[in-house]
């Protein structure tokens, strides 16, 4: 039989509950000047975190050591018109590409970026009459632009020209696309996105804390906590973006992460304190022994958050190292608040945090009591079923495919898109997802120019391959097909050439990443060292980079969330009971991932396009969801341990643990995936996957996990979920933390 009400440990269990200590008695004399700080603190935030998604960057996805990078780097130095950014697309539907108007608007906008000194115009359809930058059709065609700057400073002028230039002019449409506007658009969408995301969820998420606490005090709590998390992760992600690059993207993943790990907390919180007063009837008691029980398992989890956050530092990517910023940000500010800003609003509010009673919900849950109880007498028959879901969704990460983002991850109104979508439908190659090699140190005279004939030949007899330019001319399959009569300057810069290797693969798939190796497989005359840049040596790049770390990544949170709960529970089979579960969990849902992303399922719902998973972003979902999943370990185990050191035995410990910690888990993963799946209102698909997946992770951990896996582990387990060799049970007698 299962307690109905909370019970106090036996006279013998020492002074777990003595008197509040001074940071809590501090609070519960002064919870208005606690409040008022925190208020000030806020305000700050709101006033400093202006302006904050213009500061922050779209890219991050390279190695800044890798070749790409540095190849990337010499073009821009030496060659800008070899690396055009802004891909501007003059259209005349129904007309021609050689109709006066056209032209002359075609003109107007060629002479006003040419007078820009930040701008370099690459090339013209209306200046040298390339054939490839006319539409096949003949009713559109392209100027390719290089914008000088970093991500900031280009974006900035790229939008200033947009705002004079992208305008129709009669018949005549101007549009631009390109990685520049690509970015412009992502950060106009974001910006967008993130408001509407919030409208959703924060009134969602009042309503289900009413409907969890029953009362308009209880509920309000915990929402306050939340708005107050996610105002100061703002805040501390303008200062990091003042100091060191950081994603656009970690906005939505911070507010999300911040809303929801507040109302994890408070909601943990609230409830301890609400079962503490019907036992206590001095306020200040109750918060100190709030504190001691559910203020350490808060802690306990925060600390398995911020560790599978901080393994994202192992990787050179700003992307997922801002990530990482600012998920420790959002953890630091939503604990700081739980811990004191929360205790200082119970003890204002009193007993008042039970006024305007909706309805009176119980300590503990009869359900979660009879299903753990139920699991624990057919642990084979409860745990199976489950284990096979998992694993049923878990399938279509057989044939994962991985790659970068690009334009595709916008709407498809978008106008960056529409532009890349023009150039891939209705253009021939025009090489702006060429292969370029660069080579610093080429040499000069006729032996420079035998030594380029000769490579640019072996280049173009690559499988798949069309053609490669160099400065002595264009090649297909190993001969020479336009012969300039000296060096063409485009392609030099005293000892510096490039080859432009062109090729009618997808830049960013795997055959556009066997392409990029293959080009690096060529031998180069007199081995003179070439950098293979492009996007699909960017891809490769990428891959190469994240993967070579990913183990070390993987160790690493293996390694501290080990520690970490063989501090709380003192065993050693419970971690790696908790380190299968969360792998397991996490392959269902990159299973899912491919499924819905990948291979298109749900695409006309979410208005996304199927594309490989851009590799980033499964790293990163993994540290998310795999800390979040910990988070609601470490709430069964606090109160399974904390039975079981009260002298019950494991069927009962299990039993009330359960009644009491998933009740409230429930309840915190309906509300944290109300704020993951708010993302699926953005127009950017790698945030839909971001929300998709690790709302996913966290209903399965909570719904499936938790309530059947955990209690038929525990029960098949019997008395070998406390072992741990007897050194490490020397090592937590003296380290482990404990209540007392």
């Amino acid at each position: 039989m299962t307690s109905s009400t909370p019970t106090r440990p036996r006279s013998g269990d020492g002074d777990q509950f003595a008197a509040p200590g001074p940071v809590v008695r501090f609070v519960a004399r002064r919870p208005k000047l606690v409040l008022l700080v925190a208020l000030l603190l806020a305000a700050l935030a709101v006033a400093f975190s202006g302006g904050l998604v213009g500061a922050l960057k779209t890219g991050g996805f390279d190695d800044p050591a890798s070749d790409s990078v540095r190849g990337r780097q010499v073009l821009a130095e030496r060659f800008r018109a070899a690396d055009p950014n802004l891909v501007v697309l003059i259209s005349k539907p129904g007309g021609s590409v050689d109709d006066p108007d056209i032209t002359a608007v075609a003109r107007q906008i060629t002479d006003r970026l040419a007078g820009d000194h930040a701008v370099t115009v690459a090339g013209s359809y209306w200046t040298g009459r390339v054939p490839q930058l006319a539409s096949r059709s003949r009713d559109a065609g392209l100027v390719l632009v290089h914008v000088d700057g970093d991500e900031n400073t280009s974006a900035g002028r790229v939008a200033t020209l947009h705002d004079e230039l992208a305008v129709a002019q009669g018949p005549v449409r101007v549009s631009f696309g390109g990685f520049t506007q690509i970015n412009n658009d992502i950060n106009d969408q974001v910006t967008r996105d993130l408001a509407t995301a919030e409208s959703i969820a924060i009134p969602i998420t009042l309503v289900l804390l009413l409907l969890v606490f029953g009362t308009v005090g209880a509920a309000g709590a915990p929402l306050l906590i939340g708005i107050f998390s996610i105002v100061g992760t703002l805040g501390t992600l303008r200062l990091l973006a003042a100091i060191t690059d950081v994603s656009v993207f970690s906005v939505n993943m911070a507010t999300a992460l911040g809303l929801g790990l507040a109302v994890d907390y408070s909601l943990l919180f609230v409830s301890r304190y609400r079962e503490e007063r019907r036992l206590e009837a001095d306020l200040a008691t109750a918060l100190g022994n709030t504190m001691r029980t559910a203020g350490r398992t808060i802690a306990f989890s925060a600390a398995t958050v911020a560790v599978a956050l901080c393994s994202l530092l192992v990787f050179p990517q700003y992307f997922l190292r801002s990530f990482a910023f600012a998920g420790i940000a959002v953890v630091v500010t939503t604990v700081g608040a739980a811990m004191l800003v929360l205790p200082a609003l119970l003890a204002l509010l009193g007993h008042r945090i039970d006024k305007w009673s909706l309805w009176q919900p119980r300590a503990d849950s009869t359900f979660w009591a009879r299903l753990a109880a139920f699991v624990l007498r057919r642990p084979v028959r409860t745990a199976a079923p489950v284990i096979l879901i998992l694993a049923l969704l878990a399938v279509p990460l057989a044939h994962v495919r991985f790659g970068l983002a690009d334009d595709r991850v916008l709407p498809g109104t978008a106008e960056s898109r529409v532009v890349a979508e023009t150039l891939r439908t209705r253009f021939s190659d025009t090489g702006s997802g060429a292969t370029v090699v660069v080579a610093e140190h080429w040499g000069a005279g006729t032996d420079a120019r035998i030594r380029v004939a000769d490579y640019a030949a072996r280049l173009s007899e690559v499988p798949g391959v069309t053609r490669v330019d160099s400065m002595v001319g264009t090649y297909r399959h190993g001969v020479i097909v336009v012969a300039p009569g000296r060096p063409d300057p485009r392609f030099v810069n005293r000892e510096t050439t490039w080859f432009s290797v062109v090729s009618g693969v997808e830049p960013y798939s795997d055959e556009g990443a066997a392409l990029a190796r293959a080009v690096r497989a060529v031998p180069v005359p007199a081995e003179v060292p070439v950098l293979v840049t492009g996007p699909p040596a960017q891809l490769v790049d990428i891959t190469g980079s994240i993967g070579a770390r990913l183990p070390v990544a993987g160790i690493l949170i293996a390694v501290t969330t080990f520690l970490l709960l063989f501090l709380l529970t003192g065993s050693v089979l419970l971690p790696l009971k908790a380190l299968l579960l969360n792998t397991l969990t996490m392959s269902a849902v990159f299973g899912v991932a491919v499924w819905v992303f990948q291979d298109g399922h749900l695409s006309e719902v979410l208005g996304q396009t199927g594309t490989p998973l851009a590799v980033a972003i499964p790293v990163l979902l993994f540290c998310v969801a795999f800390g979040l999943s910990m988070d609601y370990e470490v709430f069964v185990l606090s109160r399974v341990i904390e039975r079981h050191e009260q002298g019950a035995d494991l069927r009962t410990a299990v039993v009330e643990g359960m009644s009491r910690s998933v009740r409230v888990i429930s309840a915190a993963a309906g509300i944290l995936s109300v704020s993951f799946l708010a993302m699926l209102t953005s127009g950017v698909s790698l945030i839909q996957f971001f929300g998709l997946c690790a709302s996913l992770a966290i209903i399965l951990d909570a719904l499936l996990v938790r309530p059947v896996l955990v209690p038929a582990f525990m029960r098949l387990a019997g008395r070998w979920n406390w072992w741990a060799p007897r050194p490490l049970r020397a090592l937590h007698a003296r380290l482990g933390l404990r209540e007392h």
